[in-house]
């Protein structure tokens, strides 16, 4: 075992230790709380309020997984769902001298030849991953510097090791409740979506990313990245101040709605078209200068998706939009998996009393991301597996939703996603034109071409030595009849479509 396995599993070792604390903490104030006369309500909120403060005391990681599990009404009571709404990341500031070193190993000694001026006194943000300050580039430009805390990768990196074996555990002892939910699908969806936060490169390439998907909205904004390395991020200056502290009065109704309807826009467009998205967008993390615009920081924890599940979670969404339960109902169980106690039928039951409850409200009169995430209580109860992105995804929607609401709580996310609708699908059809999905749709037709040729050799070879046998099963008959229509067609629209690339890649070369 090298040193660095060693190192690895001593950590991993002393987090469980400070895990197994923590629990054990909890389960003694839940022994206090028994012998209390105080009323079960009471009890609930003291007990939610132990389990955040737990969180907080844990470290980043686990106020993820908190924020996360804040969105799974399936998992948790409400009590503790409103409580670990209230988590914050937030630490006392540590001294500059804390930072230095890192800035040194991943800048060189001579670091302040990028930084002319460093207000050490005052950092503008301080969480357990990273702290940042104000600067000024030897260039004269304003920017923000991102420092990660030394050691904090090793200790979320032991954090995730710990989980992994709680979750074994947890899957084992509740073979039923792993049917439906797929902890260590979910887990793993978790861990991939905070590689940003723990290399700052990544996040880098997330920031890019999300300003590229960003440039079709005229109000919107992602800051530039100046300089990024695993643990130093320097990125251009948000302008304005948090979505939750800019002030209505600050905005006229008009500017309010419109910046509003261009954030809750484009997170559709991530969600449908891009499928990358921004899976933290906290009032936080959501800038609004005075003149109407706004910007999108800390790209540290992002999603993807795949085009099925985001096909398949737009028609959800539009579904619900459109006061349509049974079509969302029918689409969420698409997006995942049916077990075999799976109840369908009272599903279906429990979406369709749901949407119209949905369809026309504001964010002020109903949390739309949190309705969404009630269909993951409504699924798990009725023995429905839930694709394991999903929770990130209500995390996201619920996240931007909180954000928007401390601006325009008069707006409708269902309103801006039927308006937005007709782009996102013209975007879409687009994609599917382009010649790269073109080419893979010729491709998947001429191997069912081919598959259907080499059936239909076998059939005349079998004919030929009078070995085939015919069934008088009519509707066997009738399967195998509709089998080769979609054999033939098959073979005929990838023969047509090769011949029509063929044609079409010619021409392009002679122009």
């Amino acid at each position: 075992m090298t040193d660095e396995v060693e190192s690895r599993a001593m950590m991993s070792r002393g987090r469980a230790h400070v895990l197994a604390g923590a629990l054990a903490r909890l389960l003694v104030g839940e022994v206090g709380r028994a012998t209390t006369a105080d009323s079960g309500a009471v009890r609930q909120r003291q007990r939610a309020r132990a389990v955040r403060e737990t969180l907080e005391g844990l470290g980043p990681f686990y106020v993820k997984i908190g924020q996360i599990l804040s969105t799974r009404p399936d998992f948790v009571s409400q009590a503790t769902i409103d409580e670990l709404g209230a988590l914050h990341d937030r630490v006392g500031a540590a001294p500059f001298t804390v930072f230095e070193p890192v800035l040194e190993a991943e800048l060189g000694r001579g670091w302040r030849r990028w930084i002319r001026d460093i207000d050490v006194e005052h950092p503008i943000g301080s969480a357990s991953l990273a702290q940042v300050y104000r600067v000024r580039l030897a260039d004269g430009r304003s920017a923000a510097l991102k420092v990660q805390r030394p050691g904090i990768a090793s200790i979320v990196h032991a954090d995730m090791a710990v989980l992994r074996r709680a979750g074994r555990l947890l899957a084992t002892a509740r073979p039923q409740f792993d049917e439906v939910v797929d902890i260590a699908a979910v887990l793993e969806v978790i861990f991939e979506a905070m590689a940003g936060e723990l290399d700052f490169g990544v996040e880098a390439r997330n920031m890019e990313l999300g300003a590229r998907m960003a440039e079709g909205f005229d109000l919107l904004t992602v800051p530039e990245v100046l300089l990024a390395t695993p643990r130093i991020l320097v990125q251009g200056m948000a302008p304005g101040s948090s979505i939750r502290d800019i002030g209505k009065a600050s905005l006229g109704a008009d500017q309010r709605l419109a910046v509003a309807h261009d954030l809750l826009a484009y997170m559709y467009h991530c969600y449908f078209v891009g499928r990358t998205f921004h899976a933290d967008p906290h009032p936080g993390n959501v800038f609004v200068h005075s003149d109407g615009h706004a910007s999108l920081i800390d790209w540290g924890m992002i999603g993807r998706v795949d085009r099925s599940i985001s096909l398949k979670l737009a028609l959800t969404l539009s579904n619900m939009a459109q006061n349509d339960g049974e079509g969302a109902a029918a689409a969420w169980v698409e997006m995942g998996k049916a077990t075999l106690r799976a109840d369908i039928e009272g599903f279906t039951s429990d979406v369709v009393s749901l949407v119209p409850r949905v369809a026309a409200a504001s964010l002020d009169e109903l949390n739309f991301g949190i309705t969404f995430t009630t269909l993951l209580r409504y699924a798990t109860r009725r023995g429905i597996r839930t694709h394991p992105m999903i929770p990130i995804l209500g995390k996201s929607f619920a996240n931007m939703e909180g954000s928007i609401r401390c601006l325009a709580p008069e707006l409708s996310a269902a309103q801006v996603l039927r308006t937005e609708l007709t782009g996102i699908l013209m975007d879409l059809t687009c994609e599917m034109l382009s010649e790269n999905y073109l080419a893979r749709g010729a491709l998947e037709l001429m191997l069912a071409s081919d598959s259907s040729f080499t059936q239909a050799r076998g059939v005349l070879r079998d004919m030929a030595k009078r070995e085939t046998r015919f069934t008088t099963d009519s509707q066997g008959a009738k399967k195998a009849g509709s089998g080769l229509v979609k054999y033939a067609l098959g073979a005929l629209g990838g023969l047509g479509l090769s011949r029509w690339w063929l044609r079409h890649r010619d021409d392009t070369k002679h122009r």
